[in-house]
């Protein structure tokens, strides 16, 4: 039977919405490199009026007083503390007591400038660190059952408020305060014997507050503020331990916010040039998306199973995902990208139980709640050499403008490895055509990444006529992910850990068509476990595999082909091949070895559905003897492994898709997977996977 939680649907909608809060801190900043001067200022007569939405981002601080006692009669307390709720920001791992949310709400301006308003907002926390903390805190305390970790920390929380303000000139100063809200998690850990109990509780309370706030362009206000919220003292009892703790919860925190008025040209008056306004507009530039993906798949054959395994009853789940790409021009060819997103949700599998992994919208790391992140802040420099001046169409994370065919573009922060290589226009984006993670990219392109996909690193890109060279360097995570690494979802701090990747792209015209043939190749160097050492550890231990005990200082390189060709102008092929080094642990991306992948992408023109998309595609995915010996041995790799593979073989995966598009900016898709030989297994499986996503891009 599949299993599907769909309450999570909701809270992904509501991550969906809220994401436009993720407008809140980008925009600030576009804001202030924007108006460069004073002719391009808001009018001095704003018209505070109206209704308006929009997000903000901060950071926020506090603590909490707790007392522990015993339930049983009569009741004794033993224990008392305080919680520091601060949790420091780590560029890392993305942890951290910061968070993004939305608000909407509405202003009346009086006649004596002075404007009431009411609002409401809801605020989602960064993704839990190693000890589960988002913004709060841990006490270790000595108990009737020895010592304890008692903890709390925040899921999601908000306010609704009445605000009170004094418009000066382009200026409003404001009071608020109102009804706030939170929903924690509280822990309790017996340390002396392992033991654990986990509850949730909505707390209820007050907060008040200050700011200001100006508008900088049409519709368009930012402001800053300071809240803080007290809840007062609550309870909760964890029965296994029979102990009750009694705490109090208060937090300050700091916003920026950007917010859209809707309505008429709120920002503008007869005495508002609009040409000014569009000409400030041109060095700041606004898009998002919101993409939400169901996917399930009925029971299959599994005579046994690892920790690594597809569940044998079937199973579905969805994720949801909104991001914000917000961009400031700074100079001539600079552009500044910051992208924060709420993410939510899981894949099937807890994302594993196969190499070719069928749903390229899930991360290695999932929540039932929505959480904060920023996947991009990158800095892009581009140096046109001459040639053939083009025209540069705007979009996700790119100004529209032009540059020349020879140009230096130059790349340096967090993105994407496979943002800038090994990108293909009819298989590389899983919010828009396949899901299938070795056919979004090549299988064993082994790309420098976090849990999410992204990385700190530096390209560089050298374009001259047909030909494009492209080079790079990037952070690896602390340790690979394979082998039960639950510290391998961050990158490292210390940059000593790298991945050098290089790519050469020529581009032609085949019998009138365009076309592109690449080739990428990398090596990654690091702390990184080679199989036959596992396998000679167990045989001496006689325990499973295991690649954390053997890691040392290795190279892994991998060499990739893909090839694109438009064979006429509604149908385009794609195929890519690649190689890893098999006998080295594969550090972030997959365990695939060698992949063979091949597919066809054509519009619905025929049945005169032009802006529909229908892709098909199959890929092949092996992987090295050892690495095989490895699986068998009880190794885990990153996203497989049975326990045992006693009979291991190729995967083999088909998939098909059809993209609906409902507007221009939505598209509704149906997705179907065949997966034979599941993480190289016979014996299990095979797998139908069965989807449907919906992605909304302005």
């Amino acid at each position: 039977m599949i299993k599907s939680r769909f309450h999570t649907w909701r809270i992904s909608m509501c991550a969906a919405t809220g994401a436009v809060s993720l407008l809140a801190s980008c925009a600030v900043l576009a804001a202030d490199v924007g108006l460069k001067d004073s002719s391009h200022a808001a009018p001095p007569a704003y018209d505070w009026t109206g209704y308006y939405f929009g997000g903000h981002a901060g950071y926020t601080w506090g603590n909490s007083n707790w007392t522990a006692s015993t339930t049983a009669a009569p009741a004794e307390t033993f224990a008392s503390g305080s919680l520091s709720l601060t949790q420091p920001i780590n560029t890392f791992n993305e942890a951290g007591s910061f968070f993004e949310g939305f608000q909407g709400g509405y202003n009346y301006k009086l006649p004596n400038n002075f404007v009431i308003g009411a609002e409401a907002d809801i605020s989602f926390p960064s993704f839990p660190n190693v000890e589960g903390l988002t913004t709060g805190g841990i006490s270790t305390l000595s108990s009737p059952l020895g010592l304890e970790n008692y903890s709390e920390t925040v899921l999601m929380s908000g306010t609704v408020r009445g605000r009170l303000g004094y418009a000066v000139g382009n200026w409003l100063l404001y009071t608020t305060g109102g009804f706030a809200w939170t929903y924690n998690q509280l822990s309790l850990n017996q340390l002396a014997i392992g033991t654990g109990e986990q509850t949730n509780l909505w707390r209820l309370g007050w907060t008040a507050g200050a700011g200001v706030e100006t508008p900088f362009l049409p519709h368009w206000t930012a402001r800053l503020e300071y809240l803080y919220t007290g809840y007062g003292v609550s309870s909760v009892t964890f029965p296994f331990a029979a102990q009750r703790f009694d705490a109090d919860f208060s937090l300050q925190e700091v916003r920026l916010a950007l917010n859209y008025q809707i309505g008429g040209d709120a920002a503008s008056s007869e005495k508002d040039p609009k040409p000014a306004a569009k000409a400030e507009a041109s060095n700041i530039d606004f898009h998002g998306q919101t993409t939400l993906t169901w996917q399930g798949y009925p029971p299959i054959r599994s005579p046994y199973r690892g920790p690594n395994s597809l569940p044998a009853g079937g199973e579905g789940r969805e994720v949801g995902d909104f991001t914000l790409f917000a961009g400031v021009l700074l100079w001539q060819g600079a552009e500044f990208w910051i992208n924060p997103e709420i993410d939510q949700g899981f894949g099937v599998g807890n994302t594993r139980g196969a190499a070719g992994y069928p749903n390229g919208e899930s991360y290695k790391l999932g929540s039932e709640t929505p959480y904060a992140r920023v996947q991009r802040y990158f800095l892009r420099q581009t140096i046109d050499l001459g040639g053939e001046t083009e025209k540069v169409e705007g979009g996700i994370n790119v100004f529209p403008g032009s540059q020349t065919a020879n140009r230096l573009t130059l790349t340096v922060g967090k993105f994407s490895v496979v943002d800038i290589f090994d990108t293909n226009q009819y298989a590389n984006n899983a919010k828009a055509d396949f899901l299938n993670w070795s056919l979004i990219n090549a299988g064993t392109f082994d790309y420098a990444a976090d849990a999410w996909g992204y990385s700190y690193g530096a390209a560089i890109e050298w374009y001259q006529g047909r030909w494009t060279v492209r080079a790079g360097v990037f952070d690896l995570s602390v340790t690979p992910a394979g082998g039960d690494s639950p510290e391998a979802y961050g990158l490292d701090p210390t940059f000593k850990q790298l991945q050098y990747v290089g790519e050469i792209e020529e581009r032609h015209q085949l019998w009138g068509q365009p076309g592109k043939v690449k080739v990428t190749g990398f090596v990654s160097e690091g702390r990184a476990g080679l199989f036959q050492d596992a396998i000679n550890l167990a045989l001496a231990t006689g325990q499973p595999a295991d690649i954390n005990a053997v890691r040392s200082y290795h190279a892994r390189p991998g060499i990739s082909l893909n090839v694109e060709q438009q064979v006429m102008a509604d149908l385009g092929v794609f195929a890519r091949a690649g190689w890893a080094d098999g006998t080295v642990e594969p550090w972030d991306f997959t365990d695939i070895d060698g992949t063979v992948s091949a597919g066809v992408s054509f519009s619905g023109k025929k049945w005169g559905r032009p802006d529909d998309r229908v892709g098909i595609a199959g890929v092949i995915n092996n992987i090295a003897g050892v690495h095989q010996a490895f699986l068998n041995a009880g190794g885990l790799g990153i996203l497989v492994g049975d326990g045992i593979l006693p009979n291991p073989g190729l995967e083999k995966i088909i998939e098909v898709y059809y993209s609906y598009s409902v507007t221009a900016e939505t598209k509704l898709s149906f997705d179907y997977q065949f997966i034979d030989n599941p993480a190289y297994n016979t014996d299990r499986g095979p797998a139908s996977f069965f989807a449907g996503r919906v992605h909304w891009q302005f």
